[in-house]
């Protein structure tokens, strides 16, 4: 008898997957945290000081901030690349030097493009040390601080020496503003517009991101990078004309603590350490929070060690907050 096969019932067909739900991540921008916590500190500042939001003081807060925040401008190119420069203090006072000794002997103009290539120089030599010698970031701008604090010092003999005749920074050619702050925002929107809308900018955040998978898209990292120390350099240069212009003058301890003034600001804006994150925005920001909170502690008559004391913790704050803020991205 012929064997019959019995139809089995076909199986089922296999559910369909539910659809995955959309993760929703509530992502709050970092510059709007930053814009609360400015604004928590215009607010106490005001209950505290009278003096506090008269146009006046916020001049007086735009001018002491605008030297470091041409030097922030700097940093923060570099340090969304993730690269460092932390000559930029010891960088101002040997600019400053090299005009005050060049103007009695070729006059000020020529002295003026001598400073601004010293500045440059700086910056060609760090980038050339990172990028062709291969000497770490960090290493190299520890180094070259000391070298240009201490050049400084011995070509300068330790004095104060004064200038005459460039006292272009204490004119106020504008709603009363001196001209480093207009200079700052000049500037802060220049580095802004370069890195949000040039390939530059764009290539910045790549090789910050990813530097090897930057090179292999085709970025010349190097490069890129050298001209990044360049922009950095060049920002020395600007900051120690006008260091010495509203002094008057230069010395051995010119710029000491602006290297960590503008990091502070920079990592306090939001630019990660790692790289590859945040922007000029945060870094103004960073400076205002920072300059708002020196100058209301010293209407409130805090002695200035206390004032150093509350900058510092802010900066190890702002890198506790960065490393949260990647440890929650990785976890997401």
């Amino acid at each position: 008898m012929p064997e019959t096969s019995i139809p089995t019932a076909a199986a089922p067909p296999a559910p369909a997957p539910a659809p995955a739900r959309a993760r929703r991540q509530v992502s709050i921008p970092t510059s709007a945290a930053l814009l609360v916590f400015l604004a928590a500190e215009v607010v106490f500042f005001s209950v505290r000081s009278p003096f506090f939001l008269n146009w006046a003081n916020w001049v007086n807060i735009l001018t002491a901030l605008a030297i470091t925040g041409v030097l922030a401008a700097g940093a923060t190119v570099l340090l969304i690349a993730g690269q460092f420069d932390l000559s930029v203090g010891s960088g101002v006072a040997f600019v400053g030097l090299v005009l005050v000794l060049a103007a009695p002997a070729v006059g000020l103009p020529l002295a003026v493009v001598l400073a601004v290539a010293t500045g440059i120089g700086i910056g060609l030599l760090n980038g050339f040390l990172v990028t062709v010698v291969g000497i770490n970031a960090l290493i190299t701008t520890l180094g070259t601080l000391a070298v240009f604090r201490g050049l400084t010092l011995v070509i300068g003999g330790g004095q104060n020496i004064p200038v005459q005749g460039f006292d272009f920074a204490i004119q106020r050619p504008f709603l009363d503003v001196p001209v480093p702050a207009l200079v700052f925002l000049v500037v802060a929107v220049l580095v802004a517009a370069l890195l949000r809308f040039t390939v530059f900018g764009r290539s910045m955040y790549a090789i910050g991101a990813n530097p090897v998978a930057a090179r292999l898209v085709g970025i010349r990292v190097s490069r890129k990078l050298f001209a990044a120390f360049t922009i950095s350099g060049a920002c020395i240069a600007v900051a120690g004309l006008l260091s010495t212009s509203q002094l008057g003058s230069t010395s051995g301890t010119t710029g000491t603590g602006l290297e960590l003034a503008a990091v502070t600001a920079v990592i306090l804006g939001g630019v990660s350490l790692s790289g590859g994150v945040g922007g000029m925005l945060g870094t103004v920001i960073g400076l205002l929070i920072v300059g708002v909170l020196s100058n209301g502690l010293t209407l409130m008559n805090v002695d200035s060690a206390w004032q150093q004391v509350a900058t510092g913790s802010l900066l190890i704050i702002a890198v506790a907050f960065d490393r949260l803020r990647q440890k929650v991205f990785r976890s997401a």
